[in-house]
């Protein structure tokens, strides 16, 4: 799934008034600490001024709960970012976000 285009959005980093929507590799540590994963084609806001890229705060966490919620002893190194959000949750919520 492509996702990529020219969107309203400023750049968090520099105020530039446009940014992208691009489709990077991420790569995340899991919550034990015990290795990272590279996500593939997560979407990703790319700045052309500045050239920063990074994930919205939103997205940060909806990444970070799933991780919390699946099976991680079943996650492999690398998986695509769809792929990744559509594994089977072991709980409903991330009970341990208090925010």
């Amino acid at each position: 799934m492509s996702s990529e285009g020219a969107v309203e959005k400023k750049c968090e980093w520099c105020d530039h008034q446009t940014t992208m929507i691009v489709n990077r590799s991420v790569f995340w540590e899991l919550p034990e600490g015990t290795r990272a994963i590279e996500i593939t084609d997560t979407p990703t806001i790319y700045c052309e001024k500045c050239l920063m890229e990074y994930q919205s705060e939103k997205m940060v966490k909806e990444i970070e709960d799933q991780l919390f919620l699946i099976d991680r002893t079943k996650l492999s190194s690398k998986i695509d970012y769809e792929s990744f959000m559509s594994l089977p949750r072991l709980l409903k919520r991330n009970y341990f976000d208090f925010s």
